[in-house]
């Protein structure tokens, strides 16, 4: 029997989420599995990925083959570097000490490169955020000035039809007046 470090999929239509699994290759894709290893959710930035480092180490031992994306992963979880420091233990080339120290190092460096990315992100997320509201602002300050300046025009639109009205009221008083006279007499 041949086993295979694989995806099994899980997860509604267009939002995909995989167990990271220990099976056997005739076994159907989603089916019968020997372990679960670890779960992997490509919907995040970055893609959150949880592994039984021990576990799928075992299982590379016992010479369980990955797949393409499942060997990606081990990768990116230190799975395949703990696997070949093992190697150089049975050896003699290592000490344990010596491998648990590399080791050690280099998921600190990949947890540092993972810090960064998701500073990066969350960075670049507020300064679209921050732009946005900038501009947000300009739309509103010119929405407020226009505001302003259309109830301007129309005070001065309606200020000279009322100063008409009152001169041409003035002028009929007057006119009325010179009637009044030109009937008394």
């Amino acid at each position: 029997m041949s086993v295979k470090i694989r995806l099994q999929r899980h997860g509604k239509k267009q939002k995909p989420f995989y167990w990271v699994v220990a099976a056997d290759a005739r076994s159907k894709r989603d089916g019968k599995y020997l372990e679960k290893i670890g779960t992997y959710n490509p919907n995040t930035n970055p893609a959150t990925i949880e592994l039984n480092l021990d576990s799928a180490v075992k299982w590379l031992h016992n010479g369980a083959q990955p797949t393409d994306t499942a060997k990606a992963i081990l990768s990116y979880k230190g799975a395949l570097l703990k696997h070949h420091l093992d190697g150089g233990i049975r050896k003699g080339a290592l000490t344990q000490e010596q491998a648990d120290a590399k080791l050690a190092a280099w998921l600190e460096a990949k947890a540092g490169k993972v810090d960064a990315k998701k500073d990066g992100l969350s960075k670049a997320q507020a300064d679209v955020k921050a732009k946005a509201l900038k501009a947000e602002q300009a739309v509103n300050a010119k929405r407020l000035a226009d505001a302003a300046k259309a109830e301007a025009d129309a005070i001065a639109a309606a200020a000279p039809a009322v100063e008409e009205e009152v001169v041409a009221e003035a002028e009929e008083a007057p006119a009325a007046e010179e009637n009044n006279e030109t009937t008394e007499a």
